[in-house]
């Protein structure tokens, strides 16, 4: 019987070693999730920057002279400038979208803990 205690005790140590390595293993593959997430929300943020400044650089507005007075409302670009921002712009959106839907997943599969931002605030 003590034999059969002695093979059972190993046999624990063995599985406990096991645990351990597969628990290294989760924990440095959680390092890595959470690293790429920190990666996308830079890169997010990045996206959401400059599709801000392309709103901005298509926006037409009244604009107003140094002494005050209102200009008329002009396009700041060409039609054809306009177009290609715009589609620049819409490009930008998508590729926001999809970071922020791959970082959804992110934090899903890693158990989360960065706010479940979408898009741009």
């Amino acid at each position: 019987s003590s034999r059969q205690a002695l093979e059972q005790a190993r046999a624990a140590a063995e599985e406990l070693e096991d645990l351990k390595a597969v628990a290294k293993g989760l924990e440095e593959e959680n390092g890595e999730l959470r690293r790429q997430a920190r990666h996308m929300e830079k890169e997010q943020r990045s996206l959401c920057s400059r599709a801000e400044g392309l709103q901005e650089e298509v926006r037409p507005g009244p604009r107003s002279r140094p002494g005050g007075a209102q200009l008329q409302s002009q396009p700041l670009f060409a039609p054809e400038q306009n177009q290609r921002l715009l589609a620049e712009g819409q490009g930008l959106r998508e590729q926001i979208q999809t970071q922020a839907a791959r970082l959804a997943d992110l934090e899903v599969s890693g158990g989360g803990g960065h706010g479940g931002h979408s898009g741009c605030q």
